[in-house]
């Protein structure tokens, strides 16, 4: 939780109450990890000395509670559309729009990218020089994607035609942990140029991977970085995680990538 930024109290939460949705779609039961990935988040509430007063404790979980009802309503929006939603989360960095942009050059399904920065549209911009059908939220001082941002910004995103949506969450490897946007995936990105120790360092962000993506992997030459170790730590932390080297210049890691979300939605 931020305490001193914010975002625990986003402007789409603090006017939730009395939120209606206009998709009109049916409601289904659908059974997602959405409890347990959060009982984490609400755990720790508990053991954080500045957050750990019970008015606060409950105001902030009354929030998750309430984000985890519309990411329920987002996922069964995307199911009802037969679209797979995964949710991209990084560093600042570390290379999730440029992934984006070069996976459109390997994939044979289509897809669509929900973008999350503070400030400016230049990822989306990015992505739709590229073909790539984009949405900018600007989240301002909320340094990760809520539920609610997400379900406002469907509305601008032709679900019908597409196949995947992208969730690019604000460049962050504490908040977006705790958050569930509705999507029925989450890739973790690490790169090479970050240095060691990020995984063992924000173990909750990596807890959430279904796939961890360490990127940047061409510049392994040039710095001192024990990539079989990262994997060790990150199987430590989650051991049926999968892992994935990839770099934008080599396509056949690319294709890699493509092929692991292909896979997924062919489970579904």
């Amino acid at each position: 939780m931020c305490k001193d930024c914010g975002c625990s109290i986003t402007d789409s939460e603090r006017n939730s109450h009395g939120h209606s949705h206009s998709h009109g779609e049916e409601t289904h039961s659908h059974d997602h990890g959405s409890s347990h990935e959060h009982q984490d988040a609400h755990q720790h509430l508990h053991d954080n000395p500045q957050l750990n007063d019970p008015k606060t404790i409950s105001i902030i979980t009354k929030i998750l509670d309430k984000n985890d009802q519309e990411a329920h309503h987002n996922r069964e929006h995307f199911n009802s559309h037969n679209v797979l939603c995964i949710n991209l989360m990084s560093s600042p960095g570390s290379g999730k729009t440029a992934l984006l942009e070069h996976l459109a050059d390997v994939v044979d399904f289509k897809f669509g990218v929900v973008e999350g920065d503070l400030e400016t549209s230049r990822d989306a911009d990015r992505l739709k020089a590229k073909g790539i059908p984009a949405h900018q939220i600007q989240t301002g001082s909320a340094c990760h994607l809520d539920a609610f941002m997400v379900h406002k910004a469907l509305h601008h995103m032709d679900l019908e035609n597409l196949d995947v949506c992208f969730v690019e969450n604000v460049g962050n490897l504490v908040c977006p942990a705790s958050y569930d946007v509705g999507s029925h995936l989450n890739i973790v990105l690490v790169s090479i140029p970050e240095g060691e120790d990020k995984i063992a360092k924000y173990p909750v962000m990596f807890r959430q991977a279904d796939l961890i993506l360490f990127t940047k992997v061409d510049l392994l030459p040039y710095f001192e970085y024990d990539i079989e170790q990262e994997k060790a730590d990150a199987r430590k932390i989650k051991p049926n995680v999968d892992i994935i080297e990839v770099s934008t210049k080599d396509e056949e890691s690319l294709k890699k990538v493509a092929q692991w979300i292909k896979f997924k939605m062919e489970m579904r």
